[in-house]
């Protein structure tokens, strides 16, 4: 297979994976009718908006890196619906007044624009809560109950004060007065951006039957992963195209954040971007063949502009 038939056989199996994402989605979201109309509208507007999908992928590559290409069965697919509920919680309180106070998101007026505050609030508070109520109920879909517990407590484990939410509090007074510098700033990522990344490889390898060294190494991909995710984002935020982006550039700069390029300036964060990309993929090797879309996604994560 020549390498721009492997590319494009990669960039169709990630479609694929995002397609069975937003199916998932849309299956384990409340009706948008379903009373009280208005939260549930409220959830699937942000929810269904578009985004990347890197997480629920990440979770369907990893256990397709562990167990095969059949491993991402509707077990699967449910989890890494559960990740992105998560994820997007996070993005709406992220854009609150309070928070970020960005009024768009995803290339649609945020949240709390559309809906106000108090619903933008409760929205979150949902999405998160109907993510534990989907791996609550993995063991109808075949997974024994302790790996289901396993899966659970993985992803509040990167939802909580160690993680998220730990991560959003240090950055919202990692501000430029503040005494911060590199190391402080990569402890921020790798719990704000790199928790849930790190939770979306091992839920996705816990399910597939992963062992401790299969997932040691999904970790450590998440590591690099995650910091090079982060890194590339804070380049886009100065670099970026809002039209591309689907949200506000230079809210870095305008709220005052510290930032890798504010630190190091963008050449270097471009290579540090590299560096972490490439120790990414380094831990794979064990895998093999297996684990070539999640290479492929560390590579293709060097040149998004969205």
């Amino acid at each position: 297979m020549s390498a721009m038939t492997e590319e494009a056989a990669l960039e169709q199996r990630f479609r694929q994976l995002v397609a069975r994402a937003r199916q998932a989605l849309d299956a384990v979201l409340p009706p948008a009718g379903a009373p009280p109309a208005v939260i549930h509208e409220a959830m699937r507007y942000s929810t269904l908006a578009g985004g990347k999908a890197i997480r629920p992928v990440l979770v369907m590559a990893a256990a397709e890196c562990v167990g095969g290409p059949d491993a991402a069965g509707e077990a699967v697919e449910r989890a890494a619906a559960a990740v992105e509920l998560v994820h997007t919680y996070s993005l709406i309180h992220d854009d609150l007044p309070a928070m970020d106070n960005d009024d768009v998101r995803r290339g649609q007026p945020a949240n709390h624009v559309v809906y106000g505050e108090a619903i933008a609030i409760l929205a979150g508070d949902a999405l998160l809560t109907r993510a534990f109520e989907v791996l609550a109920e993995l063991p109808r879909f075949g997974v024994e109950p302790a790996r289901a517990l396993a899966v659970v407590g993985e992803l509040a484990a990167a939802a909580g004060t160690a993680g998220l939410i730990g991560g959003q509090v240090d950055d919202l007074t990692a501000t430029a007065g503040a005494a911060v510098d590199l190391e402080r700033l990569r402890s921020i990522h790798q719990r704000k951006t790199g928790a849930l990344f790190r939770a979306c490889v091992r839920i996705g390898g816990r399910l597939a039957g992963g062992g401790t060294a299969e997932l040691e190494r999904l970790t450590a991909y998440a590591a690099g992963f995650g910091a090079a995710f982060q890194i590339v984002d804070d380049i886009l935020d100065v670099t970026g195209d809002e039209a591309e982006l689907g949200k506000p550039v230079g809210s870095d700069a305008r709220q005052g954040k510290v930032t890798v390029p504010s630190l190091v300036g963008l050449d270097a964060a471009r290579r540090l971007a590299e560096e972490a990309t490439a120790a990414a993929i380094a831990s794979l090797e064990p895998f093999g063949a297996r684990a070539e879309l999640l290479r492929w996604l560390a590579r293709r994560l060097l040149t998004r502009r969205r």
